[in-house]
């Protein structure tokens, strides 16, 4: 088994030297002052408390999954070594099929139960990064090829590590635009933010980890320009990490009780997470509220094409 570094426990100083930096930066400039969101005492304890609690519910996740990569890495005859020039290429594959992990927890209702999470703060700071799921067992699939083609798992939970730590720092409205080239091929705050917007010509986009070009290649990719309002669009009034880790799920349930047939209960966990069935859907092919379900809360990002909610009733760190 490669032995490779705990990036995310040697990234924690830094954690928390860039958020005392960022809370520093609040108190001589106040959010008042540019539009920012901000800080809110409550909100930051919300998400350091998510990202605690998902600590370790991950280590239990970690239990089947670490069993099923193994199983999957002794069947395959294939080997990827770990070396100085492999690393790259292994860190280039996990970004890409994290894209399409990210993509999916949008447009996916059981899949965005679990991403919400990261979503439901109305702030945008360096605390809004540790607001992580409680239930992330959802992600896994997404990496089951790496596996497949000889990475060995603890190699492929590294580059989920080093994917993670770099997306602290694009949680942040301190950050303006970087140079274009960077902008260009990075994830960065600008980008991110968009990601994290709520607004109608925002949603679905920028799903990109370290590499924004997936985003570009793949019609997901819109820059910033008007300033994000950040959240969902049907917001939470809870600092209750529990609610927070669970309240889709609870919704969904009240969606299956009031389906009726089978095809309806398909469509409340595997559509998207505003998707309602015909019988709630005026003539004119919009939800009652637009972009809103009846019940539970509708992602940042949608559910059938990249911005597509503004005119389907169907909406990711």
């Amino acid at each position: 088994m490669p032995h490779l570094p705990d990036v995310v426990l040697w990234s924690i100083p830094a954690f928390v030297l860039l958020t005392v930096l960022e809370l520093v930066s609040y108190r001589l400039h106040p959010a008042e002052e540019s539009g920012a969101a901000g800080y809110a005492a409550k909100d930051a304890a919300t998400s350091i408390g998510m990202g605690l609690g998902s600590l370790a519910f991950d280590a239990l996740w970690k239990i089947p999954i670490v069993a099923v990569y193994a199983g999957i890495y002794e069947l395959t005859p294939l080997r990827v070594p770990v070396l100085w020039w492999t690393l790259p290429l292994m860190l280039l594959a996990q970004d890409f099929f994290y894209y399409w992990s990210h993509r999916g927890h949008h447009v996916v209702r059981i899949l965005w139960a679990c991403h919400v999470v990261h979503h439901s703060s109305r702030k945008f700071n360096f605390t809004t990064a540790l607001r992580q799921p409680w239930t992330s067992l959802t992600v896994w699939p997404f990496y089951v090829p790496m596996i497949a083609l000889g990475v060995h798992p603890a190699a492929v939970a590294f580059c989920s590590s080093a994917n993670l730590v770099y997306q602290f720092w694009v949680h942040t409205e301190r950050v303006g635009r970087l140079p274009r080239p960077f902008e260009y091929v990075l994830n960065t705050p600008s980008h991110h933010r968009v990601h994290h917007a709520s607004q109608g010509g925002y949603l679905d986009r920028n799903f990109g980890g370290i590499l924004i070009v997936w985003d570009r290649l793949f019609g997901s990719f819109v820059p910033e320009g008007e300033r994000p309002v950040y959240g969902l669009t049907k917001n939470i009034d809870t600092y209750n990490p529990l609610r927070v880790a669970t309240h889709e799920y609870a919704a969904i349930a009240r969606d299956l009780r009031a389906a009726r047939g089978w095809r309806e209960r398909a469509g409340r966990v595997f559509r998207g997470p505003g998707w309602q069935p015909a019988r709630l859907t005026p003539a004119g092919g919009e939800s009652p509220t637009k972009g809103e379900p009846p019940a539970g809360d509708v992602p940042p990002g949608g559910a059938q094409a990249p911005g597509s909610r503004a005119a389907a009733p169907e909406r990711v760190a």
